[in-house]
């Protein structure tokens, strides 16, 4: 019960932190201990009754918050394509384990256009098979739930 009420209290305090309203996600270091930490308090408390909550992971990010791009990419996530690039839809392997672990198959990747990239650029989209949807500003090193989707 300690443990749940300051997980929500440190949860709350960091989304009062500078910075910690803005969708890039670069300067926020997270350490796989307390990514995955934050994963079994959560856990816990849903079997203990103590809260329910669809959050699974420790950083979130509201649609509003998201570029416009971001939007598209999801509103075409929803109707299922097509898709602007040949890798949109792929598996998303998480071979750093920077998401929750799930088995093999589990998410798929999706371009967000960066506007003046000659490129994909480094915004996607991570979406897993249970309705999860993870936004990175920087080709995966940071991750951020979508919540309000």
């Amino acid at each position: 019960m300690v443990a749940v009420a300051l997980l929500v209290l440190g949860l709350l305090a960091y989304q009062f932190l500078p910075g910690s309203d803005t969708a890039d996600s670069s300067s926020v270091v997270v350490s796989d201990e307390d990514r995955f930490e934050t994963q079994v308090l959560l856990d816990e408390a849903d079997r203990t009754g103590e809260t329910t909550t669809e959050v699974i992971y420790d950083r979130t990010i509201g649609v509003d918050e998201l570029p416009p791009e971001a939007i598209d990419t999801l509103l075409l996530i929803d109707s299922d394509g097509p898709y602007p690039y040949g890798k949109d839809g792929s598996t998303f392997q998480n071979r750093e384990g920077r998401l929750p672990d799930r088995s093999g198959g589990h998410y798929r990747e999706f371009t967000v256009e960066t506007p003046g990239s000659p490129d994909r650029g480094a915004r996607r989209i991570v979406a897993g098979d249970d309705g999860e949807l993870y936004w990175t500003a920087d080709h995966y090193d940071s991750f951020a739930q979508i919540v309000g989707w």
